[in-house]
């Protein structure tokens, strides 16, 4: 271990390219931080496996490599058919909601029961992530409704149905959802995201069912995949942990030459809330057959780096690819290239008297201006909750920020934060030789050596667990 680590993490999604412990190990040593379960296709036995092995590597090696449950939300996706339908131009075709059955070129099948209810006529109605596009003619309101092609198509089986003018009734958190939630709950996961996020009471109907669950909180990354998330993203920051620019499906439900624009515009209000921020989708996505990436995705991973997200992270690319453990090297490489570039811009505002948690946020906010002032080495905290490793983690110091807790349950947790590293420390002595102890972890590791300068926050008394209340700079003599 030594003090240069990349401080950007990276996330990766698990599938059939990655399904060993050698692989997943591979993995972990060439970069990757958080391992995420898509719920939309993982099967229970895939899971545990995931489960097991992951946990058996942290526990091997000391690592703390977090797992995301990624639930699916309210995805809609056309049955099963007869065979492909092509369609041309202006040609019709019924969708119909009222009971599963095998589709063909006059009527087809949709799961989702409230679709001939919300759709209105002239609403736009993507399938296959956009590729093809269809108006609504005429719905009965109950469970038909007749579209027109807008271009030629050709209609496979379980393809997803995007619905960019249309508001959906139902609850982001789906019937399936919750059965997956309680699985999740019951191996200990790290995060949740939630798919298809509007508003806030999204995000509040499964916090109030993590609660009514687990003794623990879990925190919940809201994606924002539709426009009406854009519309209500106040509401929604105040009510999550974290966020996914969920790129893909926000390309097809938005005019995609707006989505970088949206991009920088989340990844800022994401610092300015002081809550981690994801982009995913397509970050590499020619790696899936080629062993080296496009220009373009270079750029495009070192432009999302330079913004400032929390992490990248990587779907087709590590679940089915050919080149999973290439492609996680290949964007290490990159966010090592740029993230200590003095071009990335982190809003620079003091926190104001707004909570209880004001003088914890005070002092993390000057521990980080601090130690770029003073050229500190590490920044280390102490901390039950990992509160302080989320405010400092966001001002984005330049030195390693070094998280110490007796609370094993947030150690992978924190892996998703921005250049923190975690450490379990269970120690109850004195400030003074708390620091001192917590130094030497520090200087063992490598982050730290003789002439430098280390911030230390703590609380106290140490022996209480309270809120961090003590700044406190140490030369290493």
């Amino acid at each position: 271990m030594n003090g240069s680590l990349k401080k950007t993490k990276i996330v990766a999604t698990l599938g059939p390219s990655c399904q060993t412990k050698t692989r997943i190990h591979q993995l972990i040593k060439n970069g990757v931080n958080v391992f995420r379960i898509n719920f939309s296709h993982a099967k229970k036995e895939e899971v545990l496996n995931y489960v097991k092995i992951i946990k058996a590597l942290n526990k091997t090696y000391n690592y703390h490599t977090a797992i995301l449950a990624d639930l699916q939300g309210p995805k809609i996706r056309i049955g099963e058919l007869e065979e492909d339908i092509k369609l041309k131009k202006g040609d019709e075709i019924f969708f119909d909601t009222s009971k599963s059955f095998v589709g063909n070129k006059n009527r087809i099948f949709v799961n989702y029961k409230n679709f001939a209810k919300d759709v209105k006529t002239e609403d736009s109605v993507l399938i296959d992530d956009g590729k093809y596009s269809f108006k609504v003619l005429k719905t009965d309101k109950k469970s038909k409704v007749k579209l027109q092609a807008l271009n030629a198509a050709c209609l496979k089986s379980r393809k997803g149905v995007n619905l960019p003018s249309t508001k959906i009734s139902t609850s982001s958190l789906t019937q399936k959802d919750i059965k997956d939630v309680k699985f999740a709950i019951s191996f200990e996961v790290d995060w949740f995201a939630l798919s298809f996020v509007r508003n806030g009471k999204d995000l509040i109907a499964l916090k109030n069912l993590i609660n009514k669950l687990s003794r623990a909180k879990i925190p919940i990354i809201a994606k924002i995949e539709k426009p009406e998330a854009l519309d209500n993203i106040e509401d929604i920051i105040k009510n999550s942990d974290g966020m996914m620019v969920a790129r893909g499906d926000l390309g097809i439900e938005m005019l995609s030459q707006e989505v970088p624009l949206i991009q920088k515009k989340l990844v800022n209000l994401s610092k300015r809330a002081r809550i981690p921020v994801i982009i995913a989708t397509q970050m590499m996505e020619s790696m899936i057959e080629s062993p080296t990436p496009t220009r373009a995705e270079v750029n495009d991973v070192a432009n999302s780096v330079m913004d400032g997200a929390d992490a990248v992270m990587l779907s087709a690319e590590t679940s089915i690819g050919k080149y999973s453990c290439e492609t996680v090297t290949q964007i290490s490489n990159i966010i090592n290239s740029v993230e200590y570039s003095d071009q990335i811009n982190v809003p620079v505002e003091p926190p104001t008297m707004k909570t209880n948690r004001y003088i914890t946020k005070f002092i993390c906010f000057h521990a980080a201006k601090t130690a770029n002032e003073i050229n500190a080495a590490a920044i280390t905290t102490m901390t039950n909750s990992g509160y302080t490793g989320f405010q400092i983690s966001s001002w984005r110091p330049h030195s390693n920020i070094l998280v110490f807790t007796s609370n094993k349950r947030i150690l992978c947790r924190l892996s998703l934060l921005w250049g923190v590293k975690a450490f379990y420390y269970n120690k109850n002595a004195s400030t003074d030789k708390t620091v001192e102890h917590i130094n030497k972890i520090v200087i063992d590791n490598r982050f730290a050596k003789k002439g430098d300068m280390i911030i230390n926050l703590a609380a106290m008394p140490i022996k209480e667990k309270g809120m961090v209340n003590t700044l406190r700079i140490t030369e290493i003599l």
